[in-house]
């Protein structure tokens, strides 16, 4: 756990990187989980919104589990 708090109060180039990858992978599968899944299906313009929400969510949630104020 302390790996990850230490990944999360990083402000190096490559954390805030690794940090933007990875919600942005998230993002992505949740917006296409209507492909893994098959029962429905999204548009273009919603797997958009969706990966913008789910990054916007995932930002402030990091930082509080690393212990940094949210700007």
């Amino acid at each position: 756990m302390e790996a990850i708090k230490k990944w999360l109060r990083s402000n190096s180039t490559s954390s805030r990187l690794t940090r933007t990858i990875f919600q942005a992978v998230v993002g992505v599968l949740i917006a296409n989980i209507d492909f893994l899944i098959g029962c429905f299906s999204f548009s273009p313009e919603m797997k958009a919104f969706i990966v913008a929400l789910v990054m916007a969510i995932l930002s402030p949630v990091m930082s509080e589990l690393g212990g940094k104020e949210v700007a």
